[in-house]
C-alpha cells in the first residue's frame, strides 16, 4: 500500500500520479490535490481510500457511482466539472496548435437523456440487464440513474423479459431505448437472424405486454404499434429502426441554438452535412434552403419525409452519401453561403480537405470527439478560415466525452 498525490485528472477523468521515471499512473474516483491511499501491482492500480479531500470533492448522486461503469465524475463539483469539460477542448486543439478562445460548457440537467443503451445477459437462467461495471462485462443492477430519463429506467422490466427471451447462451445483447412521443422505441442488437424468424411471435406479444412503441432487431421492425417520433424544432420526424438520435433533448436545443445563431442573417443556401435525421437541417430551414447530406439510408427517409410535411419553412432536399468515400468537392460548394457538419467520432478528415479549399464564408463544426474535430478545424484553418467560437456542450453528463460546436470565417 502506497501514500500518492494526484497531480491532475486525465483526460479520461482519472486522477494522475506523476512518478519519478516519467511515466503516469491513473487513480479513478479521485481529484487534483488529494492523497490517496493505493494497491499498485504491476500497471493496475486500486484505490483504497482517500486520505486527504480535495475541496472539489462532492458526495455522488447516484448510490451505484464507483461500480457502474457510466458515470465517471459525479463526485466534482459543478464548477470544476464544467472546467474540466472545456479542458478536454483547450488541451484537444492545443495538440494541433489551435489556441482560439474556447467558451464556458454548456450542461444539460440531470434525467435529460432520452435515449440510452443497457445491457443485456443471462447469469445461469436468470435474465440481467444494466450497465456495465467500468473495464468490465460484469453488470450492475440499476435501482436508479440520475442521467437517463425516469421513462428508461420504467423500461428494465420490459428489457429483462426480452433479454430472458432471446439472450444467447455466451454474450450478450445491446438494448437501446428511445422515448418517443408514440412511447419506448426498443432496438436489440445481438439477436441470431434465425432466433428472429423463430421468435417473432413470443416478441410481438411482449412488445404488447409490456406497451412498447416499436421493437426492432437492429435495423429491422419487428413490430410497430404506433411510430416513434420525436420533434424537431417543432417538426415531427418518425425515425428509423435502430437510427441515431441525439442522446438529450436539452443538448440538441443547445446546439441548434448555437449553429442557427452563427448562420449570416443574408444567407440562402445551407449546406448540413453528416445530417442525420435532420437536427439542424429542420432549423436551418427558417433561415435558408438546406442541402442535407447523410449516408444513412433511414435518416435520409425519416428526414425527407419531415421536411415534406412542414410548413413555413425553406425546402430541404435530402440525399443519401457516403461523405468519407464521396465528399462534397469544391465546384459543389460553390454559391454556397455556410456549411454544418456533424460526422461521426472519426471526424471529416476527407470533407475537410475540400471545405478548406472552397470560398464557403461560414463554417459551422460540431463534434463529439474533440481530438478529430481539433484535426478538421487545423485543416481548414490551414486552408484560410479562421475560428471564430468553440462552445463545449455537456450531452454525457458525468462522463469524459463533450460535444462541441465550433463556428469558422473566411
Amino acid at each position: 500500500m502506497t501514500d500518492l498525490v494526484i497531480d491532475h485528472l486525465g483526460h479520461r477523468g482519472d486522477g494522475v500520479v506523476l512518478q519519478p521515471d516519467g511515466r503516469s499512473l491513473f487513480v479513478p474516483y479521485t481529484l487534483t490535490g488529494e492523497t490517496v491511499d493505493v494497491d499498485i501491482q504491476g500497471g493496475a492500480v486500486r484505490l483504497n481510500r482517500i486520505v486527504t479531500s480535495s475541496p472539489d470533492r462532492i458526495e455522488p448522486l447516484c448510490r451505484h457511482f464507483g461500480a457502474c461503469g457510466g458515470c465517471l465524475l459525479q463526485h466534482v463539483a459543478p464548477a470544476p466539472y464544467a472546467a474540466f469539460k472545456r479542458r478536454l477542448v483547450v488541451d484537444a486543439l492545443a495538440d494541433r496548435g489551435l489556441a482560439p478562445e474556447v467558451g464556458e460548457t454548456r450542461i444539460v440537467p440531470p434525467h435529460s437523456r432520452r435515449r440510452a443503451t443497457f445491457a443485456g445477459i443471462m447469469a445461469g437462467r436468470h435474465p440481467l440487464v444494466g450497465f456495465n461495471e467500468r473495464g468490465s462485462h460484469r453488470l450492475v443492477s440499476l435501482d436508479e440513474c440520475p442521467v437517463v430519463k425516469p421513462q428508461l429506467l420504467a423500461a428494465l422490466p420490459a428489457l429483462t423479459a426480452l433479454t430472458g427471451l432471446v439472450a444467447p447462451r455466451k454474450g450478450g445483447l445491446d438494448l437501446t431505448v428511445t422515448l418517443t412521443t408514440g412511447g419506448l422505441d426498443v432496438s436489440v442488437a445481438g439477436i441470431a437472424a434465425r432466433d428472429v424468424d423463430r421468435l417473432r411471435l413470443p416478441l410481438i406479444e411482449l412488445a404488447a405486454r409490456f406497451d412498447l412503441a416499436r421493437l426492432s432487431a437492429g435495423s429491422e421492425a419487428i413490430v410497430e404499434r404506433r411510430h416513434a417520433t420525436v420533434t424537431i424544432d417543432g417538426v415531427a420526424v418518425t425515425l428509423s429502426p435502430g437510427g441515431f438520435l441525439q442522446a438529450s433533448e436539452e443538448a440538441e436545443a443547445i446546439m441548434g441554438e448555437l449553429v442557427t445563431a452563427a448562420i449570416p442573417a443574408k444567407a440562402k443556401r445551407v449546406v448540413d452535412l453528416f445530417s442525420g435525421v435532420g437536427t439542424f437541417a429542420l432549423r436551418l430551414a427558417r433561415l435558408a434552403e438546406v442541402l442535407a447530406v447523410e449516408g444513412e439510408a433511414g435518416a435520409v427517409v425519416a428526414l425527407d419525409r419531415a421536411a415534406r410535411g412542414m410548413t413555413g419553412r425553406h425546402r430541404i432536399t435530402a440525399e443519401k452519401r457516403d461523405l468519407a468515400r464521396r465528399p462534397l468537392i469544391e465546384k459543389e460548394l460553390e454559391k454556397i453561403d455556410a456549411v454544418v457538419f456533424d460526422p461521426p467520432r472519426a471526424g471529416a478528415a476527407e470533407q475537410s480537405q475540400w471545405l478548406a479549399r472552397s470560398k464557403v464564408p461560414t463554417i459551422v463544426a460540431v463534434s463529439c470527439n474533440p481530438a478529430t474535430l481539433s484535426r478538421d478545424l487545423r485543416t481548414l484553418v490551414d486552408g484560410g478560415y479562421h475560428i471564430e467560437t468553440v462552445t463545449p456542450v455537456d450531452q454525457f453528463l458525468w462522463s469524459s466525452h463533450v460535444e462541441v460546436v465550433a463556428v469558422l470565417r473566411r
